[in-house]
């Protein structure tokens, strides 16, 4: 599978001088299979970017939203395949108590936020809300579950004929816990990265920021290390930069980490354009 990043900053798209080595564009991730197989993992403004590298006569697209935070979400409707007739577009996402998949993203889809509401779309357009389970695309299996994060939120685990990626974005596998890491039983999201070729997960805190922002949903940078740690990943992508870090501090911050971590797994902070051959 090839795994390329098209956006790795959280909260808030940060264009600009300081953030031009990590990226300013929100969350997005495209993973192509040797069938011809793509999957999107998340819709921020990094999709812009991607849709513009598509082939024009591409006809299936799967979108997989972790969740529906605006970070997550506020590329979509700049995916060019959404407004091509000839193309299939299924967008996964998490279920809730209270309104569809369909419905949720109809509140940014449609004026007065956006000039141009879902059933005005010209392509192949279904949604389908994903609980804890295990589906097939193409050359892919899928595991989705729910984790640890405000509102609900879904990781994903793909395997592919030869490599498993994990994708979590937003998550705070610590919270409510004294001291991480505690048992893998009761570890959110450890099913899901359990010895996982590549993992990409939120590291948006430094340690000193996490002190004042326990219960956001995301993590430090040290313990998205332990996490990869106790997951037993084999290369770990640091990932949903925190939108007032600098490129020149994003580099100092993840050689301390590293320095005082001393992980023994490679480490690749994300960066835009980053592309994984697994």
């Amino acid at each position: 599978m090839k795994v390329t990043l098209w956006g790795t900053r959280g909260s808030i798209a940060s264009p600009g001088p300081d953030t031009l080595r990590y990226g300013g564009n929100t969350t997005c991730v495209s993973v192509q299979g040797s069938d011809g197989t793509l999957l999107v993992l998340d819709a921020g403004t990094g999709i812009r970017n991607l849709s513009q590298t598509l082939s024009p006569v591409l006809q299936r697209v799967h979108i997989l939203l972790t969740h529906l935070h605006m970070d997550h979400i506020e590329g979509l409707p700049f995916f060019s395949p959404l407004n091509n007739p000839g193309v299939s577009v299924t967008i996964f996402g998490p279920a809730s108590t209270t309104l569809s998949l369909k419905a949720r993203l109809m509140r940014y889809l449609s004026p007065p936020l956006f000039p141009v509401s879902v059933r005005e779309l010209l392509s192949d357009l279904r949604f389908y809300e994903l609980p804890s389970v295990t589906i097939e695309i193409g050359e892919f299996s899928v595991t989705s579950q729910l984790v640890m994060h405000y509102n609900p939120t879904l990781g994903y685990r793909i395997q592919g004929p030869n490599a498993t990626l994990t994708f979590l974005p937003d998550h705070n596998p610590a919270l409510g816990v004294e001291s991480f890491p505690t048992s893998k039983d009761w570890t959110s999201g450890y099913d899901l990265a359990e010895g996982a070729d590549l993992l990409i997960h939120d590291a948006q805190y430094t340690d000193e920021e996490y002190q004042a922002r326990i219960g956001f949903g995301h993590s430090s940078m040290s313990n998205a290390f332990r996490f990869a740690e106790l997951a037993g990943v084999k290369q770990f992508v640091p990932f949903h930069h925190d939108p007032t870090h600098s490129d020149d501090m994003l580099d100092r911050t993840f050689e301390d980490v590293c320095e005082v971590m001393a992980p023994q797994f490679d480490v690749t902070p994300a960066k835009e354009r980053m592309i994984f051959e697994l």
